[in-house]
């Protein structure tokens, strides 16, 4: 391979990027892009799922600690294909299509020097305001990132899919902290879309009586159509049995409790809903009287190849969890429908669709 096909002297163009510049000032901004670095490959971008923390962004400035102080291009889930490569990188071609890994850890931190490059203290996190200058995102036409973030895609798989593999990552590190999960019985709290991620995983990963719950009936639909096993609305139904181990993807402190409680005398908890800042009322008493093994767990690293494969294997899972798509011009609509959780599951924004005349 002519590893220095698509090779361009340094030079600057301009693309299309969806910048936030403050809560609800959600713009369709010129962007300058480089040609690529000598590590680095330019993709043209062709899909864009809206995650939780792009609608945080959108609605409150921020999530958790991250906070914006500057304008940035949201987005994370993405997938595109090279249109040209730095003269260094080996192992792609122009044209190929890929999945592109969000994070971009630094190596040499105590957290990377133990495997755990998930929790590097210097991460870059396309969309992330958590470092100041931020970290810009990938809802874009085209972007640079280094060659290392990029992945090939299974036999089968196509670029609308393979944007998902990103949060169905996170549902697979999540399980993995959880352990074996093999004929266990498990429940779900909170049927977003990480939570029927989850469903997926577990059923995938051969878990025994999968139960999700929510508030609303529209996702638990599909819950039951990713492989639980039964599904509760709690706001009319209390699910009163106990289980091996529980998920707790709601990301609401109020519901925490109620997480504890279903969690069986010895058994596992794990956190995945990321709590809003500040402190958390948790009934600790429980944890330790009934022994729980409470555990936490943060974004994903070496899951992002499994994903791809698994969606690969079983493309229903992403045909199901999506809901809508609207081409990038349409992303006021794309930010009004997504956090309706009685229409919307998952969302995605068309990063080719070009602009109208």
């Amino acid at each position: 391979m002519d590893n220095n096909v698509g090779y361009e002297e340094a030079t600057f163009s301009l693309s299309k990027a969806l910048v936030i510049h403050a809560p609800h000032d959600l713009r369709l901004d010129p962007a300058s892009l480089p040609s690529p670095g000598p590590d680095e490959v330019r993709v043209d971008m062709a899909w864009g799922g809206i995650c939780g923390s792009d609608l945080h962004y959108f609605a409150h400035g921020g999530v958790g600690a991250s906070v914006l102080h500057a304008p940035m291009v949201l987005g994370h889930e993405v997938s595109g294909t090279i249109g040209a490569m730095g003269r260094d990188v080996k192992g792609f071609a122009v044209g190929e299509a890929v999945a592109i890994h969000p994070a971009r850890p630094c190596g040499y931190c105590p957290e990377c020097a133990r495997g755990q490059r998930n929790l590097c203290r210097n991460m870059q996190f396309l969309g992330s305001a958590a470092r100041d200058p931020h970290t810009d995102g990938g809802f874009r036409r085209a972007m640079i990132v280094r060659a290392t973030q990029l992945h090939h895609l299974p036999p089968g798989l196509d670029l609308r899919r393979a944007c998902l593999a990103e949060p169905l990552s996170v549902a697979l590190h999540a399980i993995a902290r959880a352990g074996d999960v093999r004929g266990r019985d498990v429940m779900v709290q909170g049927a977003g879309p990480i939570g029927l991620l989850l469903v997926a995983g577990l059923a995938h990963h051969g878990a025994g009586r999968i139960v999700a719950t929510d508030l609303e009936d529209f996702p638990l639909q599909r819950a039951g159509r990713l492989g639980a096993d039964a599904w509760h609305n709690t706001r009319h139904v209390a699910v009163e049995e106990e289980f091996d181990i529980v998920f707790e993807a709601t990301g609401v402190p109020a519901a925490l409790p109620t997480a504890i409680a279903r969690t069986r005398r010895g058994g596992i908890l794990v956190q995945v809903g990321m709590f809003p800042p500040g402190d958390v009322a948790v009934p600790i008493a429980q944890i330790i009287s009934r022994e729980l093994d409470f555990r936490g767990t943060f974004r994903f690293d070496m899951e992002f190849d499994a994903a791809l494969a698994l969606l690969a294997e079983r493309p229903e899972i992403a045909d199901i969890l999506v809901t809508q798509q609207f081409p990038l011009r349409d992303f006021a609509t794309a930010f009004a429908v997504a956090p309706d959780r009685r229409q919307a599951t998952k969302v995605l924004l068309s990063l080719r669709d070009q602009e109208t005349a």
